[in-house]
This record gives structure tokens, C-alpha cells and sequence, in this order.
């Protein structure tokens, strides 16, 4: 596992398909990831994340420029902190107060982190992704990206959900009671 393993088929192609570099050609990938998550756990720790954020959640009055937020937070993270699971973790915690508070449903945050911080990833080259991506393929980054059409239009597709309004689901606001026609309290619906 830590080596790799090697293999004298005969044939080879089955020897270059099976024989690999173990963790050892991994080690580098994982300490990028290592740096990025405990570089995101200092920013959060020490309130910086929240003192960048919270402006921002400040100046975005409607639902879409909510969306155009979060969007900016994960793909700036991307950049930033190197990694996905960064990207996709905090701004999942650092908004989720504020879609509470506007009735927003928290599978709208859910789906927007997903689509703002997993596929732009791969469009960083310094990122754990990017770098993985570029590795394995053997194509740089910046190669591959004017084609990676997903990697733009997921996010994009999300954000105008939020400027539209479309399948988007509210829920009661806490303390707002319950919304007419409602079974059971949980106030949630779809659309505007």
C-alpha cells in the first residue's frame, strides 16, 4: 500500500495498469488536503471567516443576491483555501443561520455549496482537485477547462435558480408561526 506494487505479466499493458507508486504518489495530494482543512479550521476558529462574511450577507437584500453570495464565498474558498471540502463545508455552516432566517429551505443552501463548491474545484489549479485532475489526466488545468461546460453552467444554473426564484423551497421562518395550509407546521413549499 505505502510502495505501490509491480507486476511482470508479460503484456505491457496490463503491467502499466497494474502496476502503481502505492500512497507514496498520493503524499502530496493529501498533505495539500491536510494544509487546506486546517488552514479553513484556524480562519473559522479565530471568527475570521465571519468577520469577511458577514458584510456580505449585509449587503445581499434579495434571495438571488444571496445566492450570487454564497456562490462567490465557495468558488473565493476554492481559490483560497485550496480545497473542496472547505469550499463546501463552510459556507454551508457560515450562511446556514441566514437561510433559516429568511425561510429559506436548507436544501437550497445544501444544493448551492454542492454546485458552488465541488465542480469549480477542478477549475483551480492549486486546489486539491485541480492538482488531482491535472495529475491523473495528464492535462494541465487550464488545458482542459474551456471544456469542462458542467464545471460552469452547475453553478451558474444555481444561482439563477435564486435570481428567478424557481424550485425553490421556503420553509416557516422561526418565530413567523406556521404558513396557511400548512400540515403539521413544517410550513414548507415550492416556489416563490
Amino acid at each position: 500500500m505505502a510502495n505501490g506494487f509491480s507486476t511482470q505479466s508479460g503484456i505491457p499493458l496490463i503491467d502499466q495498469l497494474l502496476s502503481r507508486s502505492g500512497m507514496d504518489s498520493m503524499l502530496l495530494t493529501l498533505w495539500l488536503i491536510i494544509g487546506a482543512v486546517t488552514f479553513g479550521a484556524v480562519l473559522e476558529e479565530f471568527g475570521l471567516i465571519a468577520r469577511l462574511v458577514d458584510p456580505l450577507i449585509r449587503s445581499a437584500k434579495s434571495t438571488g443576491r444571496l445566492f450570487l453570495t454564497v456562490f462567490a464565498c465557495a468558488f473565493g474558498l476554492n481559490v483560497v483555501a485550496g480545497d473542496q471540502y472547505i469550499a463546501l463545508v463552510l459556507p454551508s455552516r457560515v450562511f446556514r443561520l441566514e437561510f433559516e432566517e429568511r425561510g429559506l429551505a436548507p436544501t437550497n443552501l445544501s444544493r448551492l455549496c454542492a454546485d458552488s463548491g465541488t465542480v469549480t474545484s477542478t477549475l483551480v489549479l492549486w486546489n486539491s482537485c485541480g492538482a488531482f485532475m491535472g495529475a491523473v489526466l495528464g492535462v494541465p488545468t487550464l488545458t482542459y477547462a474551456p471544456f469542462a461546460i458542467f464545471n460552469y453552467a452547475s453553478p451558474a444554473l444555481s444561482v439563477l435558480y435564486g435570481i428567478t426564484g424557481f424550485k425553490i423551497e421556503k420553509v416557516t421562518p422561526p418565530g413567523a408561526g406556521s404558513v396557511p395550509g400548512s400540515e403539521g407546521g413544517s410550513g414548507a413549499s415550492i416556489g416563490r
